[in-house]
């Protein structure tokens, strides 16, 4: 969702460099990299190692939870080419669900407004697994919810972290890189997609097989 469907990774980085200002310190890419895909207490925990912060996690997530429910009522843009994609799929038959570290609170927020909500077969959040991303929980638990193997599942994602996840899941992955992760490692990627617009992206959707009556 973030990154690949809402322009959100600015908003991430306002959030954590306000926190980490009010303790003396800057957000950077190494720690972004760190807690990319990561769920909730655990994410802000890498936050807390990288700094040597004295605070708990929990206090520290609190703190980011208020500063970020406040930026996301201003409202978070689609990335270009978004619905688009969606369309795309809707015309091939093709199931998609959302899976997403971000907690479903969030979600809520930014789903409000999108009229294709009601077409996601299944919404997977960061509430719902145990196991953050690298972990494959959250893309097994997709095929699932699918009711497909994760070999039969195709994944769209943005971090070197969900990249991962959903590769040792074994599905079929391609990364969507955006200019705050380009760096990441996307290794066992199928394809390095430019944007969620590359023509070779849309080529792996295929229109559904027709039934030939004799």
């Amino acid at each position: 969702m973030d990154g690949l469907l809402f322009d959100t990774e600015d908003l991430y980085w306002e959030v954590g460099d306000t926190v980490l200002q009010r303790r003396g310190f800057r957000y950077s890419k190494a720690l972004q990299s760190r807690m990319m895909g990561r769920v909730g207490v655990a994410a802000v925990q890498q936050m807390v190692d990288f700094h040597s912060l004295e605070e708990s996690p929990e206090i520290l997530l609190a703190e980011s939870d208020e500063i970020f429910a406040g930026k996301l009522a201003e409202g978070v843009p689609l990335i270009d080419g978004v619905s688009d994609w969606i369309e795309h799929l809707k015309t091939h038959q093709v199931p998609f669900g959302l899976a997403t570290s971000n907690r479903r609170r969030f979600v809520d927020i930014l789903f409000r407004d999108i009229p294709w909500r009601k077409d996601l077969a299944f919404t997977l959040t960061g509430d719902d697994v145990i196991n953050g991303k690298p972990h494959p929980e959250m893309y097994l638990r997709a095929a699932g919810e699918l009711g497909i193997s994760p070999d039969q599942m195709l994944v769209l994602e943005d971090s070197g972290n969900g990249c991962a996840a959903a590769v040792a899941a074994g599905a079929r992955t391609v990364a969507v890189p955006s200019i705050h992760t380009k760096d990441q490692n996307f290794t066992g990627a199928t394809l390095l997609a430019s944007s969620i617009r590359d023509s070779r992206l849309w080529a792996m959707i295929e229109p559904p097989q027709k039934t030939v009556s004799e």
